[in-house]
């Protein structure tokens, strides 16, 4: 999982919906510095972490980590 190119679709969907990520951090209780540790730190976040962001966005994981362009792809 490279957490850069979590930290880019996370900042991507934040300005694709008109969301600050600041709100996105509020709304869904976590790190402050979320996108500064995926970026500088490369620290990997946990998969409930993902999945509050993928939920929020109502797109799957696999968008959200990069495993596929499509944001809905394999959602039941």
């Amino acid at each position: 999982m490279q957490n850069e190119q979590i930290a880019n679709r996370i900042k991507r969907l934040c300005k694709e919906k008109d969301i600050a990520v600041n709100t996105l951090i509020r709304e869904c209780n976590l790190s402050k510095s979320l996108i500064y540790d995926l970026e500088k730190r490369n620290t990997s976040p946990s998969v409930r972490t993902l999945t509050k962001i993928a939920d929020y966005f109502d797109c799957s994981l696999d968008y959200l980590t990069g495993r596929c362009k499509n944001q809905n792809a394999h959602r039941s």
